[in-house]
């Protein structure tokens, strides 16, 4: 409870002072009896108008303490507040093409770049997440769904191999567009990830960029590679798996243009921890909004007390024409 007139409270400083002043006042009016003996009072009560005989002034006390209270204003209050999380549509473009099996990153390319996406989607919970992956052609693994286990299961999955070699970088973000136009998110995020030069598919790089640009759709590119210019590779024999190094091959102007050309950023992992640095900078770039409102009812509180206050004056009153009237 709080009081829009906080101040008017030390009135009830008023109150010890007036118990005072009655004291006094009480004692000068007694008379004093002499006695030579009480014997023949004992046993004898006072009556019930003797032990009432305070009690007109304790409730003209109580009654003013409680004016005093309801003159304050006394006020409580109730509040509550309302979230309102608007979450960003997110599609994780991910190359899965053989050149990613390259061990520049441990335990290479693909599994790094897996590992890293996890933590990234463990980190938005309230965002719509999809998953789409390419080499020489492109499927949704995962649509957009905030079943952030679903999906993680799905990129588990993920290993080249499982579709037709090559890298078709322009098919994978078309892809993933299609799963993004729709959306009514103000935010539309696509994050590919590629290690290589766009070198099939129907659709070239540039204008799946100006796609993404029609539906309101940043690009945010990672080139994954070594930069020594090259990176040791497994290679299967018939003798096992032998590693050698092999030149890294990948197109960063294409990359830089199709970030530039969405309104997104172009970002070089070249290893493990540089490339989990650059989801940590595109987890701030892209935050999920949240909106907050606060909703405050004040409630008045003095008329509970105005209340008490005429309650203890009819008492007082009663009390004085009834048990305590004295004869004129």
């Amino acid at each position: 409870m709080t009081f829009l007139h906080p101040h008017l409270l030390w009135g009830l400083l008023l109150i010890p002072l007036l118990i005072a002043i009655y004291v006094f006042w009480r004692r000068k009016q007694e008379a004093t009896v002499l006695l030579p003996s009480l014997r023949g009072l004992s046993g004898k009560g006072g009556g019930l108008r003797v032990y009432l005989r305070h009690s007109v002034f304790v409730l003209r006390l109580l009654a003013l303490s409680a004016v005093i209270v309801a003159l304050a204003r006394p006020q409580s209050t109730s509040s509550w507040r309302e979230n309102q999380v608007e979450g960003i549509d997110i599609m994780l473009t991910m190359d899965i093409s053989t050149s990613m099996l390259a061990m520049d990153f441990q335990p290479n390319r693909v599994e790094a770049a897996k590992e890293v996406a996890m933590r990234f989607i463990a980190s938005r919970p309230n965002d719509n997440i999809g998953l789409v992956v390419f080499a020489g052609e492109s499927f949704t693994a995962c649509p957009l769904t905030q079943d952030h286990a679903t999906l993680i299961n799905r990129l588990r999955d993920m290993t080249p191999g499982i579709i037709e070699d090559q890298t078709a970088i322009g098919s994978g973000i078309a892809t993933a567009i299609n799963r993004l136009k729709d959306s009514k998110t103000k935010s539309k995020v696509l994050i590919l990830l590629t290690d290589g030069v766009n070198n099939t598919g129907n659709i070239s790089p540039k204008m799946a960029a100006d796609l993404a640009k029609t539906f309101g759709i940043s690009i945010y590119t990672i080139g994954v590679g070594s930069s020594s210019g090259e990176a040791p590779y497994p290679f299967q024999t018939e003798f096992g798996t032998i590693v050698r190094n092999v030149p890294v091959d990948l197109d960063e102007p294409t990359m830089k243009q199709i970030a530039e050309i969405s309104g997104g950023a172009y970002f070089r992992a070249t290893d493990n921890n540089s490339l989990s640095t650059i989801y940590q900078k595109i987890d701030q770039l892209e935050k999920t909004k949240l909106s907050t409102k606060n909703h405050r009812t004040i409630y008045e509180e003095y008329s509970l007390f105005a209340f008490i206050a005429v309650i203890f004056l009819l008492l007082e009153f009663l009390l004085r024409s009834t048990l305590l009237k004295t004869n004129p």
